[in-house]
């Protein structure tokens, strides 16, 4: 039933509305995908994203703190481009910096901020230090570019290392004042391309510094000398109140650099290359790894199919050993049982429609990954493109729903009904109690109301009436017949050893594929939570399909054992077999949390392990069904083997 020939009507009105969204697509300009010419002298427009840090995984709107907000007052509007960018929290705005091609500003002064409040009272201040001792780092964006810092890397060889944003401040403590980075050097490099007119973007760099803001009024003029490390800091202070900061004021300076080595389709290099993802020998270790986990499998898959299946149906099949045939022994011995139907049918062919959904999903995104249409220079594109995706997959999660429930015989749209809200329901349950906790906290990642709603909306009004059509063509299908009859009685099951017992061969069978892919989830984690860019899309690509077969042997390999010990409840077992390394995966999640990361804010932590606990089930879920698919074949074609009077 996972065969695309099995429904060809369903599959091209699929294809036909996933190429009407792709249409839609690239009916509109993707940032970062076409370069822009400037001329000496044009202005260019420098807009800040949310400020994030890593210690407590919350981002915030960058005019929450007592930075200077554009001219003209009121409301700042942000500029929204897709779903993926309001889930991910970024807000983008519009700022105070002002930059023209070519012309340097030796020093400019933005504005004078005044951290008491109109009770008198120090939030403000006490805000902005708080953003400051919690390591935030603000974000500024040029020609699609993100602001970043530069460093040099100490190794064998020295090479640079770029970080995105810039810290706010210098954490304080017991001996020593909080300082407030108020004055911004950027960088801005570019490149004169051969044969057009104008001059391209390449690079936007920045030094910060703390100046102290009496200095920063008194000699921050245009045309001036300027020398910021030289200046003393500034303090950002709140008790006593006598000594409290009165008033900060905010600057920037402007070098423009001439780049003749780096174009404008590599300008992204750096992020990338700088990133720990992008390390190839750690990734190869990775696959070597995962290789050799394969490897062993593959071995133990093909001295069962070749060895002992092959003396078994030499045995089994043999007519001139009828002795030995009616005294049956082994996994034949519950061919009249291997069909039976097991507890709870239902759920099991709504997990096993809903991992099809997902792993179709998960392919194609990871497809347009591979091909480049999402760039990290398209903000939010890779969440827009999974949501979208995972939508317009709702018709393959039906048609093999209804194509599993029809071989139960259980012909129920209720079932179809379950497939479209089991999985997407509990996934969204965790989501609004996640977003309720971002509202209290004022997270600029907590999701409108407008966007809420339009969320619901894609769930009820496309992907479950998407569903119930690939059900439509699921239950025209003949119902998959199996190659032997079932007893009406079921037979007793012997009792198990003790290793033989379903969580003992479960939760140990899920360490293989976990580990066939532990390492590349390392990398992924990190670019969740440490603000990285993972964009190594052809190894992510490799382990996927050695998680997939690896995932496929060990359901089988495991599934094999225990028909030989006369157990069939198989159907289940296939399926949490491999599906366990979800389980892993948390458990993998919780020493990562413990070894890595730094969050010490309850709500933090509550954000992460409820986001790491739908990434567990998301990918229990997504290997359980390959297990069970793989398993399912190969039972079907040892029993099919099989003759039995």
């Amino acid at each position: 039933f996972f065969s695309p020939r099995s429904a060809p009507k369903m599959a091209r009105y699929s294809v036909v509305a996933l190429c009407l969204f792709l249409q839609g697509t690239i009916a509109f300009y993707l940032p970062g995908v076409t370069p822009v010419e400037y001329e000496q002298g044009d202005s260019l427009t420098i807009k800040v994203n949310s400020i994030k840090s890593t210690k407590t995984a919350i981002p915030y709107d960058y005019y929450s703190l007592m930075f200077c907000r554009p001219t003209g007052g009121g409301p700042i509007k942000a500029d929204v481009e897709n779903f993926g960018e309001i889930l991910w929290g970024d807000v983008i705005k519009p700022s105070r910096y002002q930059a023209q091609m070519k012309n340097d500003v030796s020093c400019a002064m933005l504005c004078t901020t005044k951290p008491r409040d109109k009770d008198g009272k120090l939030r403000q201040i006490r805000k902005l230090k708080k953003r400051i001792d919690d390591e935030y780092r603000g974000n500024l964006i040029l020609d699609n570019l993100p602001v970043s810092e530069v460093f040099i890397w100490e190794g064998r060889k020295q090479t640079l290392y770029y970080k995105l944003g810039y810290p706010l401040g210098v954490p304080g403590n017991k001996t020593k004042d909080t300082l407030v980075y108020n004055h911004l050097a950027f960088t801005i490099k570019y490149h004169k391309p051969e044969g057009v007119p104008g001059y391209r973007i390449v690079g936007f760099n920045v030094l910060p510094y703390s100046v102290e803001s009496a200095k920063i009024v008194e000699e921050c003029k245009p045309g001036q000398s300027w020398r910021p490390e030289t200046y003393p800091p500034q303090t950002v202070v709140f008790e006593p109140l006598e000594a409290a900061t009165r008033s900060l004021s905010w600057s920037y300076s402007i070098k423009w650099e001439e780049d003749p080595d780096v174009v404008w389709r590599s300008r992204w290099d750096h992020y990338l290359t700088s990133a720990d993802a992008s390390n190839a020998k750690i990734h190869w270790f990775s696959i070597v790894n995962s290789l050799l986990i394969l490897l062993f499998l593959s071995g133990m898959v093909a001295m069962i199919l070749l060895r002992a299946l092959h003396k078994d149906f030499n045995r089994y099949n043999d007519p001139d050993n009828e002795d030995e045939a009616q005294e049956e022994t082994g996994w034949k011995l519950v061919h009249a049982d291997v069909f039976r139907i097991p507890n709870h049918a239902e759920l099991l062919c709504v997990y096993i429609g809903t991992g099809c959904q997902l792993l179709g999903m998960g392919v194609i995104t990871l497809t347009f990954a591979l091909l480049g249409f999402l760039s990290p220079a398209n903000r939010g594109g890779l969440l827009t493109a999974m949501l979208l995706l995972f939508v317009l997959m709702g018709s393959y999660a039906g048609y093999t729903t209804s194509r599993m429930a029809k071989m139960f015989h259980s012909q129920s749209w209720k079932t179809i009904l379950l497939t479209g809200i089991w999985f997407p329901g509990k996934v969204f349950g965790v989501f609004f109690v996640m977003n309720l906790m971002l509202w209290s906290q004022g997270a600029s990642n907590a999701v409108p109301w407008t966007t809420l709603f339009a969320l619901i909306g894609l769930w009820f009004c496309v992907s479950i009436p998407l569903v119930f059509v690939g059900a439509v063509f699921g239950y025209k299908r003949p119902p998959i017949e199996h190659p032997l009859a079932v007893n009406s009685l079921p037979r007793a099951i012997p009792e198990q050893k003790w290793y033989l017992r379903p969580p003992v061969t479960i939760i140990l069978a899920g360490i293989i594929p976990f580990g066939a892919a532990f390492i590349e989830l390392f990398f992924i984690l990190s670019s969740l939570w440490l603000n990285k860019i993972y964009y190594v899309f052809g190894f992510l690509a490799l382990v996927l399909v050695i998680l997939t077969i690896t995932c496929a042997e060990i359901s089988i390999v495991m599934v094999y054992f225990q028909l030989c010990y006369e157990d069939y409840n198989w159907w289940w077992r296939s399926f949490f077999i491999s599906g366990s390394s979800g389980l892993h995966l948390f458990l993998y999640s919780v020493f990562y949390f413990c070894t890595t990361l730094r969050i010490s804010n309850f709500w933090s932590g509550l954000l992460y392990f409820g986001w790491m606990s739908v990434m567990s089930y998301t990918f229990m879920v997504m290997t359980g069904t390959i297990g069970f698919c793989a398993t399912f074949a190969f039972v079907r074609m040892i029993y099919s083997a099989l003759k039995v009077d």
